[in-house]
C-alpha cells in the first residue's frame, strides 16, 4: 500500500514506480535531449527505436530524424539564424510570412482591407487594430489620469509614461524605451537602415513619420 494516498498494488515494483508520482523522481533520461520520465514506458514512447524510416524533417535545411526530441534538439543550432532574404533591399528574416509581410513594403500590396471604410493594410494585424477605430467603446481606464482606451494593450503602454518604465533596452548603448516600435527606429541610428523610401526622388528615411514629412516638399 502506498503511504501517500493509501492506494495499493499486487507487486512491490508497482509500488515504487507508483511513488514517483508523489517524489517527482524520473530515472529515465532521454539519450538525445535529456528530458527524463517516471517509468521506461513512457521514454519508448518519447524516443522510438530507430530505424531506416525518418520522418521528422527540419523546415530549414531539410535534415530528417527518426524521432522528433532528435529534431528538437537539431533545430537549436538554427535559433536567431536569418535564411528568408528580401531580394530588393537584402534584408533577411528568420521565418518566410515575415519575409512576405515586409515585401509589401517594395510593392504597396495591401491585401487586407476595412468592410467600414475601405481603408486597405499589408498584415491582418494592422487592420484589426484599425476595425478597433471604429468601435466608440473604451472599456480600460487608467486610474493615474482616467484616459481610457480601447485595448488593455494600449492601457498598458500609457501607464509606462506614468511609472517611467522603459522596458526595451537598446543591445548597443543601452538605452531604454516604452515600446518595440520606438527601439527598433532608435537602433537604426547604429545600423544605418532607411527602410522608407520616398516614390518621387528615392531618398530613404529611418521611420515614416520623417517620409510623411519629407512628402509635403513634393505635394506642397
Amino acid at each position: 500500500m502506498c503511504s501517500v494516498c493509501k492506494k495499493r498494488f499486487k507487486g512491490h515494483a508497482n509500488l515504487i514506480a507508483h511513488m514517483r508520482i508523489h517524489t517527482g523522481e524520473k530515472p529515465y533520461r532521454c539519450t538525445v535531449c535529456n528530458k527524463t520520465f517516471t517509468d521506461n514506458r513512457r521514454l519508448k514512447e518519447h524516443q522510438p527505436p530507430q530505424s531506416e524510416e525518418k520522418p521528422f524533417r527540419c523546415g530549414v535545411c531539410s535534415e530528417a530524424f527518426t524521432a522528433f526530441c532528435q529534431l528538437k534538439e537539431h533545430q537549436q543550432c538554427h535559433k536567431g539564424e536569418k535564411h528568408h532574404h528580401c531580394t530588393e533591399c537584402g534584408k533577411a528574416f528568420t521565418h518566410l510570412y515575415l519575409l512576405r509581410s515586409h515585401q509589401r513594403a517594395h510593392s504597396d500590396e495591401r491585401p487586407y482591407s476595412c468592410t467600414e471604410c475601405g481603408k486597405c493594410f499589408r498584415r491582418s494585424f494592422d487592420l484589426k487594430m484599425h476595425v478597433n477605430t471604429h468601435s466608440e467603446a473604451r472599456p480600460h481606464l487608467c486610474s493615474e489620469c482616467g484616459k481610457s482606451f480601447r485595448r488593455a494593450a494600449e492601457l498598458r503602454i500609457h501607464l509606462r509614461v506614468h511609472t517611467g518604465e522603459k522596458p526595451y533596452p537598446c543591445s548597443v548603448c543601452g538605452m531604454g524605451f516604452k515600446q518595440t516600435s520606438q527601439l527598433k527606429v532608435h537602433e537604426r541610428t547604429h545600423t544605418g537602415e532607411r527602410p522608407f523610401p520616398c516614390p518621387d526622388c528615392r531618398k530613404t528615411f529611418k521611420d515614416k513619420r520623417s517620409l510623411l514629412t519629407h512628402q509635403r516638399v513634393h505635394h506642397k
